[in-house]
């Protein structure tokens, strides 16, 4: 599986153009599935419903199934998993894009917007492959991306990261 990260400071933009990229990868006739990083605790489970009861008497993994989704909720005792363990659990697709995980070591494409006042991350994240911005940074070699036009970003991650899946395929 190719994976490209999106990564940026927060309020820049990722989850925006993440959702405005995968439609147009899966037009193309790209496989994607996601992983969101969260920095702090989530629930996804509704209190009072079944699954929930589940995992509050103590169960290590529930799975919640219907005929139109399934879901795994782990329990986590001890360090985070890193991304290599969860991609490791998920189903062979042609790209995982990943929201988040910056300082892991996998290319990345970073949104970047100077009206944020904060730093790039490309300075120090030699990761960093591609920048997506509303602005024209100096970059270096790096390719640099129209933010506010995913589909000619959506072509760069045809060509670029998933090389496998000819253009316009």
């Amino acid at each position: 599986m190719k994976v490209l990260g999106i990564v940026g400071w927060s309020g820049s933009g990722k989850t925006t153009l993440l959702v405005a990229v995968l439609p147009l990868l899966r037009a193309a006739g790209v496989s994607v599935s996601t992983i969101k990083h969260a920095h702090h605790g989530f629930d996804m489970d509704l209190p009072g419903k079944d699954s929930h009861r589940h995992r509050l008497a103590g169960a290590h993994e529930v799975v919640v199934a219907s005929s139109r989704r399934w879901a795994l909720l782990h329990e986590v005792v001890g360090p985070e998993p890193d991304l290599p363990d969860l991609l490791a659990r998920m189903a062979p697709v042609d790209l995982v894009l990943v929201e988040g995980f910056k300082s892991h070591p996998y290319p990345k494409l970073e949104v970047f917007r100077p009206i944020l006042g904060k730093p790039s991350l490309w300075d120090h994240e030699p990761e960093v492959v591609a920048v997506a911005s509303d602005s024209t940074p100096d970059i270096g070699k790096r390719t640099l991306l129209p933010l506010n036009q995913p589909d000619t970003i959506a072509t760069w991650i045809r060509t670029h990261v998933v090389t496998d899946i000819a253009p316009g395929s």
